[in-house]
């Protein structure tokens, strides 16, 4: 048995597959309510662009099921946050909020170097962690019930205190795009740990997706469309295929050709709002690519 075999069958015994699954099998797993897929919009940086959401997302006439924040909970005020929460049990729509500060709006250069760029989302030291878990107690008392985290000793953590009580039992914990999951095994760690949604790199073969759903229960969010900061994909015509390989899936949608929202503020405001609104139109557009070519898929309710 040569080396190639070995390593196959080793990642067989432990449950993951040998092999990058070419042949695209439809996913069996679901969401709890059945549904296969469900659609997020990324980058909802406060209430005012939260609110545009929704009234893009009226006009269209789709049904937004998350949102998500990237400047992190500490850049809101207690009574953003608390009208962000208000707004998502209004409209039936999780709201994730990112945590903690990071590495690369600290005083470190590593993560401002050429090579260092994956040190940005890590909390660097003691103190720091302290701050992230601080961040979560907070949004928790606020109201919060999903959190969108990049650093895996805080997944493990916030995993602990969950199960200890510490936090409450209903926590959504996301894995943020900046901790790339980019194969099976990094997948089950992730859920190891207590992460409910994992996000994949934006990048990913649908043969990739195929492996690490695999693997894993959790469901994966997935860029329809992905920031010219990572890369700019985009992938619409993939959307059905996407929905059948990777279910249960957040189909997430962002937009190229914008500017970078984070840190977010009152500076950004008109442009955090009209990317909102736009990315709420590229998921409508992307939605009916999917009812084209595979109506028969199920959202969430």
């Amino acid at each position: 048995m040569d080396g190639m075999e070995r390593s196959r069958r080793s990642l067989s015994a432990l449950g993951l597959p040998e092999r990058d699954l070419g042949e695209l099998p439809d996913s069996a797993k679901r969401f709890p309510d059945g549904g296969q897929y469900r659609v997020e919009i990324p980058s909802v940086e406060g209430p005012g662009p939260f609110e545009a959401v929704m009234e893009e997302a009226g006009r269209h006439g789709i049904r937004i099921h998350r949102i998500s924040q990237g400047s992190g909970m500490m850049l809101l005020t207690n009574s953003e946050i608390e009208q962000m929460v208000a707004l998502g049990r209004e409209h039936d729509v999780e709201v994730c909020l990112f945590v903690g500060p990071r590495g690369g709006w600290d005083i470190g250069v590593q993560a401002a170097s050429a090579a260092g760029g994956g040190a940005a989302a890590v909390l660097r030291g003691a103190d720091q962690l302290a701050y992230g878990v601080e961040d979560v107690i907070r949004g928790c008392e606020l109201g919060v019930r999903s959190v969108l985290v990049a650093d895996i000793g805080q997944l493990w953590v916030l995993g602990r205190m969950r199960r200890s009580g510490d936090l409450p039992p209903d926590l959504e914990i996301k894995a943020s795009i900046s901790m790339p999951t980019a194969n099976p095994a990094a997948a089950r760690v992730l859920e190891d740990l207590g992460v409910t949604t994992i996000n994949l790199p934006i990048d990913l073969t649908l043969a990739q997706m195929a492996a690490i759903r695999h693997a894993v229960d959790a469901p994966l969010d997935v860029y329809v469309e992905g920031s010219d900061e990572f890369g700019g994909v985009v992938r619409y015509y993939e959307i059905p295929a996407l929905v059948r390989v990777a279910a249960p899936v957040h189909l997430k949608f962002t937009v190229r050709n914008a500017p970078s929202l984070y840190p977010s503020g009152a500076h950004l405001a008109d442009v955090a709002v009209a990317t909102a609104r736009e990315r709420v139109r590229r998921a409508a557009i992307g939605l009916s690519v999917l009812r084209r070519h595979y109506p028969e898929a199920k959202a969430g309710p």
